[in-house]
């Protein structure tokens, strides 16, 4: 079955680093665009980041450009969300999801779970 799997999500100082990763399955991964979304307690899930399927396109949200950096492995099924200079706002809980279509107006076929990361001093 499709699987979508983050890791690498926790608590982290202002101006810290942290990097997710999101382990993906059961379906054809480089047919995929793939996305990072997040959403923080009581705001609607926004997009982070997106990559094309074969990775020569990008596209950051405008509070993360120059901070987030996305990347993807189509060898091992593997997306990754470096995320440098971490803000207070940037805790939330980060979703890996994968869509047909690189437009945004694809909505994603498959989702992760999801994971924690919380930026605290």
């Amino acid at each position: 079955q499709v699987q979508l799997v983050e890791s690498g999500g926790g608590l982290v100082q202002p101006g810290g680093s942290l990097k997710l990763s999101c382990a993906a399955s059961g379906f054809t991964f480089s047919s995929y665009a793939m996305r990072w979304y997040r959403q923080a307690p009581g705001k609607e899930r926004e997009l982070v980041a997106q990559i094309s399927s074969l990775g020569e396109r990008t596209t950051y949200a405008d509070s993360v450009k120059g901070r987030f950096t996305i990347s993807r492995d189509n060898a091992k099924n593997t997306v990754n969300l470096q995320m440098n200079n971490l803000k207070l706002e940037d805790t939330a809980v980060y979703y890996c999801a994968a869509a047909l279509f690189y437009g945004l107006e694809s909505r994603p076929s498959y989702w992760g779970q999801g994971t924690q990361v919380t930026v605290s001093s």
